[in-house]
């Protein structure tokens, strides 16, 4: 049984960044609205009925949609230059499901649908978990449809460019309701299971993570013609508190914080900036751990500028807290799948967001590198094959 990986070097060359590598796929611009179609093609050929909810989730049930449903599924879109398992993984290895319990004469007796979120990643708008969060209502509709993208497109203008309503963003609780049990399998991101020799996991936990913007702001000038003492240059303190982000992780026991991304305004290389953004993404096991993490930083920041006589604004542009996912139900799945281990993870996933509203698990996948997010995140295809036979070995057990 080979679809899972047969679906992902379908998709192989769909949106290929050759600049950064890996892949870049972002929520409802063209290469992930070129995915939405061939997941849609290829669910139909399964004869499954595909739908798309109010926040352009996409839902392929098998059987008459309705209450406590098994539901499985993933996203198909990246991060900027992403590789290529996070996400598609867990979409193509649940129609490999489908097909491996068909092949068997199963028929659930629970509806089953698979399941892809919109705008995973944030890569386009900056929120991760975008679909899943509207669904559940954990971002308010409003917010949502004003989020923009780095050319000022509105994720209203966005979904309304795919054909759906941006009014009708938002809380879906008829969807919702449908959801008896949620699973997501998922490549494994960072470094477990290959030390463990094990394939397939189950997991245990998310660390409370969020996303911060920081903006400096200060005084664009000529580079050559205003001296050092004269400055207000914001890119100083921006890069202080990049230091101060490292120092301030290490302090708390297995804290993360990372500045991936700085924006400096107008960005030229002869001119002072006016303005630089910088987004910190930081974790801990525990919400208190984040916020002490966030907070170091956020003192440190303020001191740079006004060290520099410049200003600095921090906005909170998401946050989860700790998940710990229902105990039972990952305890059943690791039993049924003859004891395989439970891990915590550090990265953020829909299965997440959902755990506060509905019963859900997920699996693991092994990745021999533990890298991820990065194009040279890897999952051996026995591996990708054993998961796909874990995940309908588990729907069969919840659906039948």
């Amino acid at each position: 049984m080979g679809f899972a990986n047969s679906g992902l070097d379908e998709i192989a060359g769909v949106g290929a960044d050759p600049k950064r590598g890996g892949y870049s796929r972002h929520g409802f611009d063209r290469v992930e609205l070129e995915l939405r179609e061939w997941f849609t093609e290829q669910a139909r050929r399964r004869g499954l009925d595909v739908r798309t909810d109010r926040n352009g989730n996409l839902w392929a049930w098998w059987g008459t949609p309705g209450k406590g449903a098994i539901v499985t599924g993933s996203h198909l879109d990246s991060v900027p230059g992403g590789g290529a398992f996070d996400g598609p993984l867990g979409v193509t290895s649940a129609l490999a499901a489908v097909d491996l319990l068909r092949d068997k004469g199963f028929q659930p007796v629970k509806p089953l649908a698979v399941l892809v979120f919109a705008e995973e990643e944030g890569g386009r708008f900056g929120v991760p978990c975008l679909g899943s969060r509207l669904l559940a209502g954990t971002i308010e509709a409003d917010k949502a449809r004003a989020l923009t993208d780095l050319d000022g497109t509105t994720l209203g203008d966005a979904v309304r460019a795919a054909g759906l309503d941006p009014a009708r963003l938002g809380r879906d609780d008829e969807a919702l309701a449908t959801i008896g049990t949620f699973v997501e399998l998922h490549v494994e991101q960072g470094r477990g299971l290959i030390d463990l020799g094990a394939p397939v996991a189950v997991a245990e936990s998310i660390l409370a993570h969020g996303r911060w913007r920081l903006r400096f702001t200060g005084e664009g000038n000529h580079a050559g013609a205003t001296l050092m003492g004269d400055r207000r240059d914001p890119m100083l303190p921006a890069a202080q508190t990049v230091v101060a982000v490292r120092q301030a992780a290490k302090a708390v026991p297995q804290a993360r914080a990372t500045v991936g991304r700085v924006l400096p305004v107008p960005g030229g290389t002869n001119v002072i900036a006016s303005t630089v953004d910088m987004w910190l993404d930081a974790r801990s096991p525990d919400d208190a751990g984040t916020r002490a993490v966030v907070a170091e930083i956020a003192a440190a920041a303020r001191e740079a500028a006004a060290a520099e006589g410049c200003a600095v604004e921090i906005t909170e542009e998401s946050y989860g807290d700790t998940v710990v996912f229902d105990t039972a139900l990952r305890d059943r799945l690791a039993g049924w799948l003859g004891g395989v281990p439970a891990l915590p993870t550090g990265a953020g996933h829909d299965a997440g967001v959902l755990a506060a509203r509905v019963p859900t698990a997920m699996l693991f996948v092994r990745n021999p590198t533990g890298i991820s997010h990065a194009p040279a995140e890897h999952a051996e295809r026995d591996d990708c094959a054993a998961g796909a036979v874990a995940l309908a070995e588990v729907l069969e057990r919840l659906a039948g």
